[in-house]
């Protein structure tokens, strides 16, 4: 006799797309059903519907995504943007758990100087993407070239392959819609008053863009009662550095492994 596997949702990084986990899902779907959602404003997700859009829109969107596929919680996990979006599914009863690998957004205040220091770096990498696309495919031939231009992201750039780097870190960011509209937003995501959920802040230990200083304490600071762990020797985006270590993290806090 067969059981369901319980449900667990990966949400990808701001400017990226749920291709972004595709390493990752074959060390999850022994113990899980995964799902790999693109957000709302980004390459193959929902179209923005009114501007300016806003992070709630992208929530909403999200919780449209779980309605239409029949599910009233599941476990949850994202990384940067997406691990904000996962936070806000909780507060909003729809997580079992929630693990957050280096939650970016996740601040008091999106007018800060913190805030506005990673949201500046964002849209001005994008800008930089454009005009590096034409050149991009022979930037990301070499081991080499994808360590340095990777090198904000993640520590080891050479363990893509050149269309996955491409497709990734050029083509998803350029083709994401919603990025300015949230740059420009005074909206932050509002913490929930208690833990709806188990919630794990799996911080990167190499993390150049949200550093866990100040970013991680900023985020501890706002979820007192969550789980705190460093993921050693990787970047922003741990799942491309060591898909394995983070795999791990996520079946523990799911319990699918103890």
């Amino acid at each position: 006799m067969t059981t369901e596997k319980p449900v667990l949702v990966l949400w990808h990084p701001a400017t990226s797309s749920g291709r972004i986990w595709q390493n990752l899902v074959p060390l999850l779907s022994d113990y899980h059903e995964v799902h790999t959602p693109t957000l709302l404003g980004h390459r193959g997700g929902p179209a923005v519907q009114r501007r300016p859009a806003t992070f709630t829109d992208i929530v909403d969107a999200a919780e449209e995504y779980l309605d239409n596929h029949g599910l009233d919680r599941a476990h949850l996990a994202g990384n940067s943007g997406g691990a904000t979006v996962a936070i806000e599914l909780a507060r909003r009863g729809r997580a079992t758990t929630v693990c957050a690998l280096s939650p970016g957004g996740l601040w008091a205040d999106n007018t800060s100087s913190a805030a506005r220091r990673v949201n500046n770096q964002i849209q001005w990498g994008i800008k930089v993407l454009r005009i590096l696309n034409p050149v991009a495919p022979l930037l990301l031939k070499s081991a080499a070239g994808r360590r340095a231009v990777l090198r904000n992201f993640v520590c080891h750039g050479e363990r893509l392959s050149p269309s996955h780097a491409l497709e990734y870190y050029f083509t998803d960011p350029i083709g994401c819609t919603i990025m300015s509209d949230l740059a420009a937003s005074t909206e932050v995501a509002p913490p929930p008053e208690t833990l709806p959920c188990p919630i794990t802040l799996a911080w990167s230990e190499v993390d150049r863009m949200v550093p866990a200083e100040p970013y991680g304490r900023m985020a501890r600071d706002l979820l007192p009662g969550a789980s705190w762990m460093v993921l050693p020797s990787v970047g922003h985006n741990p799942m491309i550095d060591d898909p394995d270590l983070v795999a791990r993290t996520i079946l523990a806090v799911t319990g699918a492994v103890v």
